[in-house]
């Protein structure tokens, strides 16, 4: 890796890697590079058997703060649906193990819609948000509109995407936009203490349980309850159920293995 890298990996620890957006001259714009480079890495780290968690973050002063315009600012419907940068984000969706968004500064555009696509969000205290595509002429088309009324209820939503406005991380806490809020400048040491945690966790167990929280948000309820009671009664054909269970009876601390 060299400074000039746009993506910058690194490993906190032996399961847990960090994927740092490093294009500080632009405040961390989401350039076609960048989003390439970021998918190519989530995919070859959730297929990589030590990796048990990820996280995205970027710098002090800017998680993302948008999309490259200089990108978009000329081109036309057709060479936009060619494009088609959602597809990047589908695969940090996608990714079976969790992904923890660490922001610090600027988290605007396609920068929240991107820290919207993991499964836990940190905000450090200074952070600012918001969706501003409105003031462009345009609006989040990278799944904002619909993630942040499914969030956030769909008054408060239509307030932040009609105004374009920013908000800070004690009011994206409030309104359960982000999951957790830490000192600014400590977003990402949280976000790795959290990822040690789920790291420690049965890894099979880990990954039912994000499959089936985010189709089951999109179901009905029943349907979400049977998706539930199923995985349930996978675990008990893991060696790591009658770990856990065996340890708790002999008052040990377990050992998962992902088996």
């Amino acid at each position: 890796m060299t400074a000039a890298d746009v993506l910058l990996v690194e490993y906190p620890s032996d399961a847990i890697v960090v994927l740092r957006l490093n294009r500080p001259q632009v405040r961390n714009a989401l350039n076609l590079e960048v989003r390439t480079r970021l998918a190519d890495e989530v995919t070859r780290h959730a297929a990589d058997g030590k990796i048990r968690c990820l996280i995205i973050t970027g710098s002090d002063k800017a998680f993302a703060a948008g999309a490259d315009i200089g990108e978009m600012a000329e081109a036309g419907p057709v060479e936009v649906m060619a494009r088609n940068v959602q597809k990047y984000w589908r695969t940090i969706m996608d990714c079976p193990k969790p992904v923890i968004a660490a922001i610090e500064g600027f988290a605007l555009g396609g920068g929240l819609e991107l820290a919207l696509c993991a499964d836990i969000i940190v905000a450090g205290e200074g952070a600012r948000l918001g969706l501003p595509e409105v003031k462009l002429g345009i609006l989040a088309g990278g799944g904002g509109t619909q993630k942040l009324a499914r969030l956030v209820g769909g008054k408060r939503a239509m307030l932040l995407l009609l105004t374009g406005r920013m908000f800070g991380a004690a009011e994206a806490l409030s309104m359960g936009l982000v999951s957790e809020m830490a000192a600014t400048g400590q977003a990402l040491a949280r976000a790795i203490e959290i990822a040690g945690e789920i790291a420690a966790m049965p890894p099979i167990a880990v990954m039912q349980i994000k499959e089936i929280v985010n189709a089951g948000l999109n179901a009905p309820l029943e349907t979400a309850l049977m998706l539930e009671r199923k995985a349930f009664q996978l675990q008990f054909a893991t060696s790591d159920q009658k770990e856990g269970m065996r340890a708790f009876l002999e008052k040990r601390k377990p050992t998962f293995e992902g088996k």
